[in-house]
């Protein structure tokens, strides 16, 4: 899956593909955070985009016939419908960033899937009935396996029954289209924003809309339209935060069910427990608890670290959500940790991926991307590597081949924006080189780290020639 975007904040023109372990580097303000959100509001209303590509000729032929017969296995379809919900969504990247319309104006975004991505459309079996009323059957839609022909039957007869509007049907037979072509194609996404340190602690008063509500009511003397403002609220938050506040504020139902992954892989979160120190503790009265190891105390969250409220949502969505299939996304997991746990959640991320969760992160921690060439490195077949993950206590499962790996450096480059044009420098997103010998290579990282080791270098040494 390959992501382009252009004109979406800082960035001009960039390209991504989607890794099993996705990363991106970079200054502040290049754009790292526009992209993650962008990707996250794509997926999040996948399956609420107009996807429609069924003509009013189509329709017709429905309403005459009885029966219309669609070709799923046209590869100009899937294009058509892909297409499209790009295009919508493109328009709706204010809403996601919570930016003003004319910052992204010509923003585009747009996603590209490769042949091997597609399932097989003829080995798929759907069947769907629509009702009108409560009693009676209005449309049936049926495709076989083995079959590349999507059945749509009108049942209702036009005689003596209202015949819903054309757009109406348009839209059901478009939205069995795409489950047809797309069912499992896109990852369900989770997301830990930036912003979730704070909103740990303020968990009881995310229910943004209902704040701002009655805040503005108040001060209005209740003269007020509070479906206007019930809108206006949710406009003011990025997509990533709002979701990321729900998950937060809803963690005591959330908190009822187990996730596949905790079923399937229970040592997983025996490693986050040790990297937090403790366990997380859902409460009555919407109250939340932070249980260190080997003790019996229980601490709120405005008690406990700062590390452990960063880890929050990460650590309920792992125990209680989380499933084979899925995007984690994390904007900074390097928030409030000390250097040992970034190796070790960098580690988690590695066993998580080679579990079948897909990880998506931006990161300014060089300790991350470090521990995560380490297991690249390690993943090779040699005898004095083998040794070396024997003594430093590496697990099979969390090596990483650089195929898994996809990493990009956001930054000024050169990018040829139109077609016949030069290419001129601007903000885009650099792919980065992943080797099996030597891992990631992030020079912004390795820069920094080179400079700050002359200068203490020349603070230590500089005097020798002037003492001799």
């Amino acid at each position: 899956m390959k992501v382009r975007v252009e004109n979406l904040g800082p960035l001009k023109q960039a390209e991504l593909e989607l890794g099993d372990l996705t990363i991106i580097c970079g200054n502040d303000n290049t754009g790292k955070t526009y992209a993650t959100y962008a990707l996250f509001g794509f997926l999040h209303h996948w399956s609420n985009m107009p996807g429609g590509t069924v003509t009013s000729q189509q329709i017709s032929t429905l309403l005459r016939d009885g029966e219309l017969r669609i070709d799923v296995s046209d590869s100009k379809l899937t294009g058509r419908i892909l297409d499209k919900a790009c295009r919508w969504y493109s328009q709706e990247l204010p809403k996601v960033l919570a930016s003003k319309s004319e910052h992204l104006r010509d923003a585009r975004f747009h996603v590209d899937l490769g042949y091997d991505e597609l399932p097989k459309v003829s080995d798929r079996d759907y069947e769907k009935m629509v009702r009108q009323g409560k009693n009676t059957n209005f449309l049936s839609m049926r495709k076989s396996a083995n079959d590349t022909e999507l059945v749509v039957t009108l049942l209702a007869d036009q005689n003596t029954t209202d015949i819903p509007s054309d757009r109406f049907i348009k839209k059901l037979i478009s939205d069995s289209l795409v489950e047809i072509l797309f069912d499992g194609i896109f990852p369900d996404p989770f997301i830990a924003s930036a912003e979730r340190t704070g909103a740990a602690i303020f968990r009881k008063e995310l229910n943004l809309a209902r704040n701002r509500l009655l805040e503005e009511m108040a001060r209005s003397g209740g003269n007020v339209d509070p479906v206007r403002l019930l809108l206006k609220s949710y406009q003011d938050y990025a997509l990533p935060v709002k979701v990321n506040a729900d998950f937060i504020r809803n963690l005591e139902s959330i908190s009822k069910e187990d996730s596949a992954l905790l079923t399937d892989h229970p040592d997983f979160l025996d490693d986050f427990t040790d990297i937090i120190g403790g366990e997380y503790l859902a409460g009555s009265n919407d109250t939340l608890y932070f249980k260190p190891s080997g003790g019996r105390l229980k601490l709120t969250m405005d008690e406990s670290s700062s590390a452990v409220r960063s880890l929050l949502d990460t650590g309920f969505y792992l125990r209680h959500v989380a499933k084979k299939g899925d995007l984690l996304m994390m904007d900074e997991p390097e928030l409030n940790l000390h250097p040992e746990n970034q190796r070790r959640i960098a580690r988690l991320f590695a066993r998580l991926v080679n579990s079948g969760i897909r990880v998506f992160i931006t990161t300014h921690s060089d300790y991350i991307v470090k521990e995560l060439n380490t297991l690249i490195m390690l993943n090779l077949v040699r005898p004095h590597l083998k040794r070396i993950a024997e003594d430093e206590g590496y697990r099979p499962d969390e090596l990483l081949s650089p195929e898994q790996v996809k990493v990009y450096i956001a930054k000024a480059d050169l990018v040829q924006l139109k077609q016949n044009s030069k290419r001129s420098r601007h903000p885009t997103l650099v792919k980065a080189d992943v080797s099996p010998d030597f891992g990631i290579s992030a020079p912004s990282f390795d820069e920094s780290i080179n400079r700050m080791n002359e200068i203490q270098d020349a603070i230590v040494w500089g005097d020798m020639g002037e003492d001799l």
